[in-house]
């Protein structure tokens, strides 16, 4: 049988409602306030990002208009005139203020090389990088975490010993010397082992389309891909290894034991989704990456990317074009970061209290 509520039971119930009330706003105003700052970060980030870019590189060796002229006979007018072209021969602070006005509208310069916009030359090559370094991270992520996850949870047994070493021994060697090395083994061919892969580029030229076209790119990116991984997986493990060992020793893993949960299910449900908000920053840090691309892999590969691209601005110097690619690289980790900043309050509720 139901009893009607007595004014003394609401009076009872009413501040407890205005209480939980307060409270999600109180929590709503935290958050906005953590992410206005979070925002307001990335925004200082990226205009120290304009600043130093533009700086920077005006301190590399070498003159663009000679670099530019190099072996073609030209007089001190002309050399002059190029200058003039370029806005080279303006005041620093002048050039400075043209650079960030047209950088905040989305105009990066034009090549002084390649003659063409800087925006275009990054939009042709993106899609390279993005396919090449975006399945090295996918794959070295996922690598990584797997196995650092196995190695903490049988800490100190021989596996944990063998994916340890070995990550450690990997991540230092130069990623340079080991794509080589790889070409040598795997491209030319080294006693048994006969030439499986191609020694770079990204397709074989041979006008495949379809299906045979997407082969002959796989077969392209296998060692490329390889040598990221294998030089790039061991961070990620190390990170989710140290952490997973954080949390072994917690209490609610023993209390959940006490529950009659299997091991397996104790790790999976319990210990590692505590574990990975250190390993979050470290997964978003290398989908920053995606966009930069690796500039000694694209080089000793050939592989038609950012990374290959930077490498020849930097031989002339393309001071627009650097500093195009300079911007975009790091205005890519900027917003990586931010991302993951503003997905911690969503994983743990105690950040941005």
């Amino acid at each position: 049988m139901t009893t009607a509520s007595t004014p003394a039971d609401v009076a009872r119930t009413e501040p407890v409602r205005a209480t939980d009330g307060a409270s999600r706003t109180g929590t709503t105003l935290h958050y906005l306030r953590y992410v206005a700052g979070k925002l307001g970060g990335a925004a200082v980030s990226l205009f120290a990002v304009l600043v130093t870019s533009f700086f920077l590189f005006r301190i590399v060796p070498g003159d663009p208009v000679k670099a530019m002229t190099h072996g073609i006979p030209t007089s001190a007018e002309q050399l002059a005139t190029l200058r003039r072209q370029f806005g080279l021969d303006l005041p620093l602070w002048q050039q400075f203020a043209e650079y960030c006005t047209k950088a905040l509208s989305g105009d990066l310069g034009t090549s002084y090389q390649f003659h063409a916009p800087v925006g275009e030359l990054i939009a042709q090559k993106l899609p390279a990088t993005l396919l090449l370094t975006g399945v090295a991270v996918l794959v070295y992520s996922a690598l990584g975490l797997w196995l650092g996850t196995r190695s903490a949870w049988n800490h100190g047994g021989l596996g944990d010993r063998v994916n340890t070493g070995l990550a450690l021994t990997l991540w230092s060697v130069p990623s340079f010397w080991l794509g080589l090395l790889l070409i040598i083994v795997f491209s030319v061919g080294a006693g048994p082992i006969p030439g499986l892969f191609p020694t770079g580029g990204m397709e074989s030229g041979t006008g495949e389309t379809g299906f045979a076209y997407a082969l002959d790119v796989a077969h392209h990116l296998v060692l490329p891909v390889v040598t990221l991984v294998a030089v790039g997986y061991a961070q990620t493990l190390l990170v989710m290894r140290s952490s997973l060992l954080d949390e072994m020793g917690s209490d609610y893993l023993t209390t959940a034991r006490a529950k009659g949960l299997r091991d397996d299910v104790v790790r999976r449900r319990h210990a590692v989704p505590n574990a990975l908000l250190p390993t979050v920053t470290m997964v978003f840090i290398n989908l920053g990456h995606v966009a930069a691309g690796s500039i000694l892999v694209e080089t000793v590969f050939s592989w038609p990317g950012l990374g290959g691209l930077f490498y020849q601005a930097l031989s002339v110097p393309d001071l627009p074009l650097v500093q195009g690619l300079f911007v975009v690289f790091a205005g890519a980790m900027i917003l990586m970061n931010l991302i993951a900043d503003l997905l911690y309050p969503l994983l743990d509720p105690r950040v941005g209290r």
